[in-house]
């Protein structure tokens, strides 16, 4: 019998793993805030497992804002935890041109263009509440053409970066807090990430051949975890950004070879496990002319990468840097 799926995957709270992964703040980190400093999931299910809720992710993400600015980490949190609620939404009185039961919108989407066109792949009505339910529920029966149209539909509508923060990041969480408290679903991953990578490819190879030095992306050796590459390769391929995807488990003297063969603008090296995420190889790289910059990303990196290699810790702000470097 297949788990029911909630209406909202956010009911249940995220666990360590899932939490880890939405703010980018390594899950050893996590455990250490809570202990010394009382920023942990404040939600128990009835199973027992403890859940960080929304308001738990609003203050560790200004947790982390306070520390970057470089704010000692106590007083960083006694602020995050004397962080005020947001304000509750305003809702809109009701206009010949808004209608009482038109439909509910959500926020705009991020790290897009700020221009007077909406951009590529944005509907003119802009965005609507993610499909996650949906989505959820058909990856848990294995519905691979129901997930594909959802994922495509998405796409079409909203843009890569909305679609990947809004819908995909949060169903993959879902599935990953199931996995952990129930030891199943690893088929319903693997089929939502090959579903997921097929509609991405789709998006990256629709930008025209041009000349110009290509963007490389590639995964760290021995990462297997290469979707995050994918999305990237999209996203710049919606602002008509050449790449060239080498993919998962990318030994370095292989990537140092297509850094010469290519000559890139950019390399983007992805690490999602901390056994592939040792820096030092990045200082091995070849200094190309004319110059190449180093993008890294992913949870995976340990310590401070090398002179020169700019790390980024989301989708938006990846694509933001590479396009300011091509600029």
């Amino acid at each position: 019998m297949v788990e029911e799926t909630p209406d909202n995957v956010e009911d249940a709270g995220y666990g360590i793993g899932a939490a880890s992964r939405r703010l980018g703040v390594p899950a050893p980190t996590l455990r250490t805030w809570n202990l010394r400093y009382g920023l942990g999931p404040s939600r128990r299910t009835p199973g027992g497992h403890r859940r960080y809720d929304a308001a738990d992710l609003r203050r560790l993400t200004e947790m982390k804002r306070l520390i970057a600015t470089g704010l000692a980490p106590a007083e960083a949190a006694r602020l995050a935890l004397a962080l005020p609620p947001p304000p509750p939404a305003a809702t809109p009185e009701p206009t010949e041109e808004t209608p009482a039961d038109a439909p509910e919108t959500g926020a705009p989407p991020t790290g897009t263009p700020a221009t007077g066109a909406p951009p590529t792949g944005v509907s003119e009505a802009g965005p609507r509440r993610p499909p996650t339910a949906a989505l959820a529920r058909a990856a848990l029966v294995l519905d691979s053409h129901q997930v594909s149209g959802l994922v495509e539909e998405t796409l079409a509508r909203h843009g890569v970066v909305w679609t990947w923060e809004r819908l995909l990041l949060p169903v993959f969480d879902a599935i990953c807090r199931r996995q952990d408290d129930t030891g199943a679903g690893i088929d319903v991953e693997h089929l939502l990430s090959d579903r997921v990578q097929a509609a991405l490819q789709r998006r990256a190879r629709d930008v025209p051949p041009h000349e110009g030095r290509p963007v490389l992306l590639a995964c760290a050796e021995d990462e297997q975890h290469s979707l995050p590459v994918h999305a990237l390769a999209a996203a710049l391929g919606e602002v008509g950004v050449q790449t060239r995807v080498l993919g998962a488990r990318t030994p370095y003297a292989a990537l140092a070879h297509a850094m010469r063969r290519l000559g890139p603008v950019v390399v983007f090296v992805w690490s999602q496990q901390a056994i592939t995420g040792d820096t030092a190889p990045l200082a091995a790289l070849p200094r190309l002319r004319p110059a190449c910059r180093i993008v890294i990303g992913g949870l995976g990196w340990q310590g401070e990468p090398p002179p020169g290699v700019v790390r980024v810790s989301t989708l938006p702000e990846a694509v933001a840097r590479i396009t300011a470097t091509l600029a």
